[in-house]
């Protein structure tokens, strides 16, 4: 089984990327490939920019790792209540790929995470609307509030044994989804 995990950040410090890596973690015997949104850095999507260069490759090879997956962890992070900035210019720019759906119909889990006591609840609502117009297949929903409290950085693993004990109930289902699919 293939997973992508996309961190929704361009820091290199994503509290997001933590989160998206630990939930790959726990799906047994799958090649996991971790997103990093710097390595698709391309210029502001601009549709005059489109016409006269086309859609930069870096959406292309966005798209085909997609494409290559069998499931999508997603863990977006907030600015100002909605997706960032890198991420969203990756998945406008991925959107203009012609005759594909961003997310084209793969399983996916969609997360969020933030410091405070929403735990990136906005960014996520705007994606579940969002991300179906674009062939996302959400299968399920995890938020993690805050972060520095419920998660441990050393161990790697949410300290808080509740919201645990819930991502890995949402992990088992996404990857069950999966062998389903493989049947």
């Amino acid at each position: 089984m293939k997973i992508l995990a996309v961190a929704g950040s361009n820091s290199e410090t994503s509290i997001n990327k933590l989160l998206v890596s630990y939930a790959a973690s726990l799906i047994e015997n799958a090649e996991v490939e971790i997103v990093d949104m710097n390595d698709f850095e391309m210029p502001i999507y601009k549709h005059q920019r489109e016409v006269e260069s086309g859609v930069p490759q870096e959406a292309k090879n966005l798209a085909e790792k997609i494409d290559a997956a069998d499931i999508l962890l997603v863990s977006l992070s907030e600015h100002n209540g909605t997706y960032s900035t890198a991420f969203k210019n990756v998945f406008d720019w991925t959107s203009r790929i012609k005759q594909r759906a961003v997310w084209n119909e793969k399983p996916m889990l969609l997360m969020a995470t933030a410091p405070g006591g929403r735990g990136g609840l906005g960014v996520l609502e705007a994606a579940e609307k969002r991300f179906p117009l674009h062939g996302g297949n959400i299968i399920d929903t995890f938020t993690l509030p805050f972060f520095n409290d419920n998660f441990d950085k050393e161990a790697n693993v949410i300290s808080n044994a509740e919201k645990n004990s819930e991502l890995k109930e949402k992990v088992a289902k996404i990857a069950a989804v999966e062998i389903i699919l493989e049947k």
